[in-house]
């Protein structure tokens, strides 16, 4: 099992004037400490339930950009896109510019987005529930026609395009991987098993992460899909695995025998910088014998 680094949380001590400092010596002890993985968020505000609006967040792409160019061994993405924060042909070629320039190392995730305080807050339309999904899928097809040979016309409910146009393309072939996040069973699911080549999952539980395996299973029977490859992917809950990192190792074992082939760790807010060495000496040795 390998391991991704989530930088969710920017509110580090004394982040007024560290804030970049803090970013970038995480990211280079991921990079040189062997995880195979570093996400940040797509959201303009923070989450309520880590501070809410008044706390720090950077725009997603433009930090990962930053974070190409201070990296040469990561895979870079956020966890995950908002399907309404950008237009489709503008992601797709966002995500280009960011392989291109990391030479082959973006990843686009991506999910239907949920945080309509930051929509409002913004003046951003937040569409329904339906709808979110329905441009999800639309801009899955827009991307996968974009990152193709065929640079014709795109024309669905949602979005319109005269020109699928991308030059250069990414460096990645056939394209960067696309990650679905999201544990829906009826729609996001539905997704994964159609367009991406990687899910992510919360780790709930051994029992939930079973079930909602199953599900996907059940979606790539239904659509003629290989479900072994799609990629396994999830955000770890519960367990810290630099303070007990027994208890961690015994967790992701169960997770690994469903099939889980990466987790993401968030690093705490008071030191992410020795928290990520730890995890990076300690922990990952152990988990990649898992």
């Amino acid at each position: 099992m390998r391991i991704g680094i989530h930088y969710a949380n920017f509110t580090h001590p004394d982040w007024h004037t560290r804030l970049a400092e803090r970013l970038t010596e995480t990211a280079t002890v991921a990079d040189q400490g062997g995880a195979s993985l570093f996400t940040v968020m797509d959201h303009w505000f923070q989450m309520e339930n880590l501070g809410g609006p008044p706390e720090p967040m950077l725009e997603g792409y433009t930090t990962l950009g930053y974070l190409a160019a201070l990296t040469d061994n990561v895979r870079l993405s956020l966890l995950v896109t908002g399907t309404t924060y950008r237009h489709p042909g503008l992601l797709a070629k966002i995500v280009t510019t960011l392989d291109v320039l990391s030479q082959g190392r973006a990843t686009l995730g991506i999910g239907a987005a949920w945080y309509d305080r930051e929509h409002a807050g913004l003046g951003v339309p937040f569409p329904s529930t339906s709808e979110r999904f329905e441009r999800l899928e639309e801009t899955l097809q827009v991307v996968r026609q974009m990152w193709s040979d065929d640079d014709g016309a795109y024309a669905g409910q949602h979005y319109r395009l005269a020109e699928t146009v991308c030059v250069p393309p990414p460096v990645q072939r056939p394209h960067p991987p696309i990650l679905i996040g999201g544990s829906g069973e009826r729609k996001t699911l539905r997704l994964v098993a159609q367009y991406a080549d990687a899910c992510n999952l919360f780790g709930e539980s051994p029992d939930v992460v079973r079930h909602k395996l199953e599900v996907l299973r059940g979606h790539c029977d239904t659509l003629g899909r290989d479900y072994d490859s799609i990629e396994k992917t999830m955000i770890a809950m519960g367990v810290d695995p630099v303070s007990d990192t027994d208890a961690f190792l015994s967790s992701m074992q169960e997770y690994a025998a469903l099939g889980i082939s990466l987790v993401t760790l968030m690093p705490p807010t008071e030191d992410p910088v020795g928290w990520t060495t730890s995890v990076c000496e300690d922990v990952l040795p152990r988990l990649a014998a898992i």
